[in-house]
């Protein structure tokens, strides 16, 4: 039996169940959430089209065989098996990419936590440095790569011009297949030790409470043991941060080694992304390509679970759980 309840007044609410079932309550907040779908529909067509849409249509492409002029011939795992067992480059690649990362992140990462520990200290011309340690970092990486193009010429470069005036032998670094992945590492590190990593460990010093650092002082630790058994711990947080963006960022390295380098000499230079795009935009392999950027995927998505992981066991967060 339903008893219905009437109020006096003209202006008495009229009761909606649906809205008490749905959590909204008043009429006005069911507006204001319709308002919100609608003002959020332009971003989530965005969304599904120019992001989730291409996604799901390179998970399709992977299992074809396409080359833009034909329509796309359904081919299963083909293109799979081919990369880890038919491509030449495929295995090259991912040893130079990872190569390459073994390098740049560790010592990009304590570059940047140097020179934040050096920006830390309030010393006078801080603002100055900060900003002239920044710079690298703003410049495109079409820019860096035909600037250190000529710093790094073998024959008119400046670099080995004072390399010469040493008496030392001049090398070959982006003309020389032993030298030219050296020279890519630091490019990359030229841009990433003054760049985000240090302002984000900058940030986190700062948040160090000084108070962990005087109670330290008093029980005579001195800089380095309070540094290793203080400031680390409390920037932990920060470290993993940059450590799982560091990673990343180190494995999908390509446009300085397209503008600097094509990938050569001799394949020196010939890391896993480049060899996506190649494969993709000079031979036209859109399904093995599609293949390809999907493996990488796997790959940079299986490091980062495991880092995710191994938080567990190092990073500290005041107030949670270490």
């Amino acid at each position: 039996m339903v008893q219905i309840v009437t109020r006096p007044g003209r202006d008495a609410p009229v009761p909606r169940p649906w809205v008490r079932r749905v959590g909204l309550g008043s009429p006005a907040r069911v507006r204001e959430a319709i308002w919100g779908y609608i003002f959020a529909i332009p971003w989530l067509v965005g969304l599904l089209v120019f992001i989730v849409g291409p996604i799901l249509a390179s998970l399709v492409l992977s299992l074809t065989k396409y080359d833009v002029i034909t329509p796309p011939r359904f081919i299963g795992l083909t293109n799979y098996v081919t990369a880890f067992t038919g491509d030449d480059l495929f295995w090259g690649s991912l040893q130079r990419t990872f190569e390459y990362a073994v390098v740049v992140v560790p010592v990009g990462l304590s570059g940047a936590l140097f020179l934040a520990l050096l920006l830390n200290r309030g010393l006078a011309g801080t603002n100055l440095f900060r900003t002239l340690y920044f710079l690298p970092s703003l410049t495109p990486a079409v820019a860096a790569g035909i600037l250190w193009q000529w710093l790094f010429d073998p024959s008119v470069g400046p670099i080995n011009f004072l390399i010469g005036s040493l008496g030392l032998p001049k090398p070959g670094w982006l003309a020389s297949p032993a030298w030219a992945l050296p020279a890519v590492i630091l490019i990359s590190l030229w841009g990433i030790w003054g760049g985000n990593n240090m302002l984000i460990f900058l940030a986190g010093l700062q948040g160090v409470p000084k108070e962990l650092h005087d109670a330290a002082a008093v029980d005579g630790a001195g800089h380095w043991s309070q540094f290793i058994h203080v400031t680390l711990p409390m920037i932990s947080p920060t470290i993993f941060f940059n450590l799982v963006l560091g990673i990343i960022g180190a494995l999908k390295i390509f446009s300085l080694a397209y503008v600097a380098t094509q990938g050569g000499p001799a394949y020196a230079t010939w890391f896993f992304a480049l060899h996506i795009y190649r494969s993709a935009f000079g031979y036209f392999q859109m399904g093995y390509a599609s293949a390809l950027a999907w493996i990488f995927a796997l790959i940079l998505m299986i490091f980062t679970v495991i880092q995710v992981r191994l938080a567990n066991r190092w990073v500290y967060y005041a107030g949670g759980n270490s």
